[in-house]
């Protein structure tokens, strides 16, 4: 299990974060507080496996993650986020945790819903805990707004994505590391061996438990793809539970391995700053690669 960051040690890197962005001089400033949040990059990617049913060829998965609504991440960003969403014509929508910073800070909770009730997926809108979506006695909160915006919330639980022919994945998603209480034996219960099983895990370090459990691919967010990185010195702060893994995609095991993609997320927090962590949005295409 990595090593929990101290209070003491993580202010002192966010601090050093600081000082090295502003000695970049107020170019750099500028770029890292004002441009590089808002250059929303769109990354695509296969999914491919064997168990996949033929029938969900081309079936395309919009994933994002870590908006942090409040810290320097507003409702009219997240309008404009929702457009580009829709613009990618998504089947299955699949947010990643942490949609408010903090949650019991937040003034504009109504005014969360009627966005997110516009993303459109025509098989259906899913999501998962974050930690920040527990802190700030955020859980009620977060659970209102998710199903209030038509998301399913999965919660230590697995449900089957069917085709109108009866074919189906298994979708699974679990609680956040941090600050909820993950448990994949639950989420499995119900889980039939043979079929294609796509996990939904804030944490991204979750699979390496997660490939003892035959799943065959990994979606996640937190880290932020590190948020502020420093060149030929990689990012200064990884939270928690992303050090192992901190973005992009990530083969776990020789034996039937885990696929995992670690999503950069959207917003920032502690920091209002992104340098060389553009935000993304990823796109995944579903591929059978089943032979009769």
């Amino acid at each position: 299990m990595p090593k929990k960051i101290k209070r003491r040690t993580f202010l002192k890197s966010t601090f050093g974060a600081l000082l090295t962005i502003i000695g970049l001089g107020s170019g750099g400033y500028f770029y890292a507080n004002r441009i590089e949040p808002s250059l929303l990059e769109i990354n695509k990617r296969e999914i491919k496996h064997s168990l996949i049913p033929t029938s969900f060829n081309g079936v395309k998965i919009v994933q994002f993650s870590d908006t942090h609504l409040g810290f320097h991440y507003n409702l009219n960003q997240l309008k404009n986020l929702v457009d580009k969403i829709n613009q990618l014509q998504p089947d299955l929508i699949f947010f990643t945790g942490d949609l408010l910073d903090e949650p019991n800070k937040f003034n504009e909770l109504n005014k969360v819903p009627p966005i997110l009730q516009q993303l459109t997926a025509s098989m259906g809108k899913y999501c998962i805990y974050g930690n920040h979506d527990h802190g700030g006695y955020g859980s009620q909160i977060y659970k209102d707004i998710m199903e209030m915006s038509n998301f399913t919330l999965l919660l230590n639980e697995s449900l089957p994505i069917k085709r109108s022919d009866g074919s189906f994945i298994s979708l699974l998603g679990i609680d956040d590391r941090m600050l909820g209480r993950p448990d994949l034996q639950s989420a499995m219960e119900n889980v039939p061996e043979s079929s294609f099983k796509l996990l939904l895990s804030h944490a991204p370090d979750v699979a390496d438990e997660a490939s003892a459990y035959q799943i065959h691919w990994q979606l996640s967010g937190h880290s932020h793809g590190g948020q502020v990185k420093i060149p030929f010195a990689g990012a200064l702060v990884i939270p928690p539970f992303a050090q192992n893994y901190p973005e992009g995609y990530y083969s776990i095991g020789d034996i039937n391995p885990l696929s995992l993609y670690v999503n950069r997320g959207i917003g920032t927090t502690r920091l209002p700053f992104r340098f060389m962590s553009k935000p993304e949005l990823t796109v995944f295409t579903m591929i059978s690669t089943k032979t009769d």
